[in-house]
């Protein structure tokens, strides 16, 4: 398992957890990650397995239920129990935030858990389902094939799971705050926006300039920056 981890300001005991999407790496915050480092005592990212440097395993039937497992054991691992946590998520890792929000592992291993950061991806549980683009991992075409149609199974992880994943989000008590691009082809303008803003009435939403589409942390690095600090600023 590769996890980058750094420790940040002083004087602040805030933890952030960063949690990527498909099909990329903990390299997606690559551009705010400083930022992150400036207000929050730790910042932890993860690839998770299959993805980036973490190994990729096969055949293996991947699912968001062992990603979680695997988040909630490194937590353990880093002796993070006792810490209030944060989470940042996108695209795959909304689902596996989604996963651990609904099991309440994660409320009962991390006692003052009190944001969870939530953004495009959503779109995928709410609207029509599509798919991602494919991408090569650097090795051969037929691994990287095989590899693909297997961790794309979350895909189906989420149509089966619908109620149970979406069902969290609408039940919990944790804030939630949605940063958007309104050119993201996945959770297409302004058809998600109006979902999500009915099915998920007590989120708070940033809306990012008009040509930012579903990478915003990359896109936008200093915009999805702000947007994020002023909402767990407000607490």
């Amino acid at each position: 398992l590769f996890s980058p981890d750094s420790s940040g300001a002083v004087g602040s005991s805030d933890v952030v957890v960063l949690l990527h999407g498909f099909p990329t790496s903990s390299y997606d915050w690559s551009k705010i990650w400083e930022g992150l480092t400036q207000r929050f005592h730790r910042v932890i990212a993860l690839d998770f397995l299959g993805f980036g440097f973490s190994d990729k395993p096969r055949p293996h039937g991947y699912s968001i239920f062992e990603q979680a497992s695997i988040v909630e054991g490194l937590l353990r691992h880093l002796g993070l129990r006792h810490q209030r946590i944060n989470l940042l998520s996108h695209d795959y890792g909304d689902t596996v935030a989604q996963e651990l929000l609904h099991s309440g592992s994660l409320t009962q291993l991390l006692l003052y858990l009190s944001k969870f950061h939530f953004f495009p991806g959503l779109g995928q549980f709410l609207g029509p389902t599509l798919s991602p683009p494919r991408q090569n991992f650097g090795i051969s075409n037929s691994f990287s094939n095989n590899f693909s149609f297997s961790v794309l199974q979350y895909i189906n992880q989420r149509k089966k799971h619908r109620e149970r994943w979406v069902g969290a989000l609408m039940s919990t008590s944790v804030p939630l705050h949605l940063i958007y691009g309104p050119l993201d082809p996945v959770n297409p303008h302004p058809e998600f926006l109006q979902l999500y803003r009915k099915v998920l009435p007590m989120s708070t939403v940033s809306v990012l300039d008009d040509h930012i589409s579903h990478y915003p942390q990359l896109e936008d690095p200093t915009g999805f920056l702000n947007a994020y600090l002023n909402f767990i600023n407000s607490f």
